[in-house]
């Protein structure tokens, strides 16, 4: 069992995932393996979900229906409609005062240009990833943020739109970041429904974030026991100690 496969389980079983980790890995020159997508999609975002299925090998041109997502990946090789096709965007954006022109400049992109993308799931993929994504609810988000703040020093920022941006954000930072999304990749993608938040971590940290993970993953269970005792004792017309409420954890 490969070091990445055994990182991928115990995030799965520290966080009781029920989505499957995915590894995102840019590159300059043809990946060794991979199919290419069969299939053209609305949004790149759309990578996240069916690469957590399948290793898929992408290219600019399988992006080409998500302008936003070519500019924040800083694609090689751009369809020629991409600069017409974001100006568009960006104009529909704007009029709806959805975006002004000082936020989309400071949106993140990617710092070095790709020709290739490779969405993985996290146990099937070949190198390290740049990034790796993790579809979490909000109890499984308390214990991711406070693991990724411990390994980072900092709490990880929240991000809204759009939620490609969480990928260059991550990569060209190397800190772990949370995304609440955007319309378009909530509309696009099935995992990522009004219940659940998209979180990234840089891979070179991978194996430092997974046991920050497991150490408040084993925590917050405890913890929880405890609370929940205390709160049935108090409705119950009860005055316990801290002593008294940690003995019955026993």
């Amino acid at each position: 069992m490969g070091e990445l496969t055994q990182l991928s389980e115990r995030l799965m079983v520290a966080l009781k995932l029920t989505a499957t980790p995915v590894a995102v890995t840019f590159s300059q020159d043809a990946p060794a393996s991979g199919p290419e997508p069969s299939l053209m999609v609305p949004a790149g975002c759309k990578f996240w979900e069916l690469g957590a299925k399948e290793r898929l090998v992408t290219r600019a041109a399988h992006h080409q229906l998500c302008s936003i997502g070519v500019h924040t990946h800083n694609f090689d090789d751009a369809p020629a409609k991409q600069s017409g096709e974001l100006e568009a965007t960006l104009a529909t954006m704007q009029g709806l005062d959805y975006a002004r022109l000082e936020e989309v400049r400071s949106l993140p992109v990617m710092e070095t240009p790709s020709r290739f993308v490779v969405y993985a799931p996290l146990a099937e993929a070949v190198d390290t990833p740049a990034a790796v994504l993790l579809f979490a609810d909000a109890g499984q988000g308390l214990i991711i943020t406070e693991a990724l703040t411990r390994v980072d020093g900092d709490s990880p920022l929240a991000l809204g739109r759009p939620a490609c941006a969480l990928i260059p954000q991550v990569v060209n930072s190397g800190r772990s970041a949370s995304s609440l999304g955007c319309c378009g990749a909530r509309a696009y993608l099935d995992t990522f429904d009004d219940s659940t938040t998209l979180w990234a971590l840089p891979g070179v940290n991978l194996e430092d974030y997974v046991e920050a993970v497991e150490t408040f993953a084993t925590a917050n269970s405890l913890l929880r026991r405890f609370h929940d005792q205390r709160r049935m004792d108090v409705a119950a017309g009860k005055m316990p100690s801290v002593e008294e409420s940690l003995e019955r954890l026993e």
